[in-house]
């Protein structure tokens, strides 16, 4: 039956009946669409690029690392201890005392807010006014936002522990498509604005956000789904915090298992944002660098972030179902062992593959691709330099995703729990070589740390990988090494393209950037046809583990 929009969406209250019977058929648990939530980052990335151009690095700097650690680190803080001890374990328990505890994270919320915000407008650098203007009011905005996202941490908990999986995504990429449609629109109209504007869309993302589980579960609760799923919270005002007659106010044994991931919450805070710390406390980079890292770091963490993450969890459970954890080599089936050191050789060469092509195009290209993405303002300066870095970056990340994927798979839990310990070191060893490396190369001093780090670990699990086949004919390393004739295509092509940037690139006018892109055309397609002639097996593998899984999806 078609519906008039105008008839439909007349009276705020048809639009809030509106806003539940699409919930009703779109949001209930059921698997989530990766489809739409690139859809939405590849939004946000064309609004972000243009915005960029409209900009000062300092600003951007000011608002991306100094104003989001802010932002992140108190939420964090506040509510992550809380996430954990309540989504532990089985869905069915007590919910009244259950969201007694997370409503707990709003004055945890204020405390850290205050006394962050405090540390943020006295013992930080304060950014020049002329350039970056409105800054307190940044600070007292970034703050309040945290404060106001926590107030839909039980609504998020109620709905992550029953697998509403689509609210979260479309609640997400609502309020980030209309914080990225606000900024662009105060960007064009009142540039002068400054810090103004980053706080008005901060504020909009995290009440849009906080709305959606708001509205959605005002319209849930209580209507015949939720009664036919048996759903434990029947009435809205069950939502907020209550006492009940003769028992505690909160579950005590989830109170204590909080406490204890609390106390471990303020290290992985430090190591996650660990170089954010270090630029915003050692004033290691001016705000401009600080902006452009970001920018950059953002940029070239989308390769991770769309290609090899899914690869990595993917095969992470395969590996997990074919070997038995715990168990030697000799041990396991040995179909099994065959068919996992198989597939790990031919996963090893993909990742291997990928990142060899980014790391030889991605140094030729990094300008131009910066210049088109920011204009001028990423194009020149150290822009140009991190990207080529973050480019060899992208290798160590594609191998360590898999060495590491393979081996956590497989260890016992006396193996994790040492590896986490050497990961901690290995944290901090991170934090100082970063400090002292910025202080000789300046931002590329991060990405270089970054680099050493990653590679530490790769060794930690190729000798890993290594001891785990000795007692065996297999070995999966092997998918470390490209044919010669693949390297010798990828040696030329570097040596080309890198050639052509120098003659064509990037302020010789269109007809030269036209030029330099055709050569890197012809060296990828070159490259290419060398790895389809000589790697026959990925190539067999390739159609087989990932192409024909596309097709049969979208059939």
């Amino acid at each position: 039956m078609r519906l008039s929009a105008q008839s439909e969406i007349s009276t705020s209250h048809n639009i809030v009946e509106f806003f539940f019977n699409f919930c009703h058929h779109h949001l209930l648990p059921q698997e989530q669409t990766p489809e739409s939530e690139v859809l939405f980052r590849v939004l946000t990335f064309g609004l972000n690029a243009f915005t960029l151009r409209y900009l000062s690095r300092e600003l951007i700097g000011v608002v991306n690392v100094r104003l989001t650690l802010l932002y992140s680190t108190v939420v964090f803080l506040a509510r992550e201890a809380f996430r954990r001890a309540c989504l532990s374990g089985s869905a069915k328990r007590n919910w009244t005392k259950t969201i007694n505890l997370l409503w707990l994270t709003v004055p945890l919320g204020v405390f850290w807010s205050l006394i962050l915000g405090l540390v943020w407008l006295h013992l930080l650098e304060v950014p020049d006014p002329s350039v970056v203007p409105h800054y307190q009011a940044g600070v007292v905005a970034f703050a309040l936002s945290a404060i106001i996202e926590l107030l839909g941490e039980p609504l998020w908990v109620l709905a992550q522990a029953h697998l509403f999986v689509r609210l979260k995504v479309i609640a997400e990429s609502l309020s980030v498509v209309s914080k990225c449609i606000l900024t662009v629109t105060l960007v064009i109209l009142y540039p002068q604005w400054g810090l103004y504007i980053f706080s008005l869309a901060q504020l909009l993302y995290v009440s849009v956000l906080v709305m959606c589980y708001v509205i959605y579960f005002v319209m849930f609760l209580g209507s015949p789904e939720a009664t036919k799923k048996s759903f434990p919270v029947s009435r809205v005002k069950a939502l907020l915090p209550s006492f009940v007659e003769d028992e505690t106010f909160v579950n005590w044994k989830e109170a204590r298992l909080t406490w204890s991931f609390f106390k471990q919450s303020f290290l992985k805070q430090i190591l996650t944002e660990g170089e954010r710390y270090v630029m915003t406390f050692l004033n290691v980079l001016n705000f401009g660098d600080q902006g452009v890292y970001d920018i950059v770091n953002n940029l070239g963490s989308l390769v991770a972030r769309f290609i090899f993450l899914p690869i990595e969890e993917s095969f992470y459970v395969f590996f997990a179902k074919v070997l038995e954890r715990g168990k030697t080599v000799k041990d396991q089936k040995q179909d099994d062992v065959a068919m996992a050191a198989n597939v790990l050789e031919l996963l090893l060469k993909l990742v291997l593959l990928i990142g060899l092509t980014i790391t030889v195009f991605g140094y030729a290209y990094s300008q131009l691709a910066l210049d088109i993405y920011g204009g001028s303002m990423l194009s020149s300066g150290t822009g140009p330099d991190l990207l080529r870095c973050y480019s060899l970056y992208v290798l160590f990340l594609a191998v360590n995703g898999v060495t590491e994927c393979f081996t956590f798979a497989l260890m016992c839990k006396e193996e994790v729990d040492r590896y986490n310990f050497v990961m901690l070191a290995l944290s901090f060893i991170f934090l100082c070589i970063s400090y002292f490396l910025t202080h000789w190369y300046g931002s590329v001093g991060f990405i270089l740390a970054n680099c050493f780090n990653m590679g530490i670990r790769i060794a930690h699990s190729t000798h890993y990988i290594h001891h785990y086949f000795r007692e065996s004919s297999h070995s999966p390393l092997s998918g470390l090494l490209p044919s010669p004739a693949l390297l010798l295509a990828y040696t030329l092509s570097a040596g080309l393209t890198a050639c052509s940037e120098v003659w064509f690139c990037c302020d010789k006018g269109w007809m030269a950037r036209l030029i330099h892109t055709s050569t890197g055309a012809l060296c990828l397609a070159a490259t290419l046809v060398t790895m389809f002639c000589t790697e026959t097996k990925l190539v067999h593998f390739v159609r087989s583990q990932f192409l024909s899984r596309y097709l049969k999806k979208g059939t």
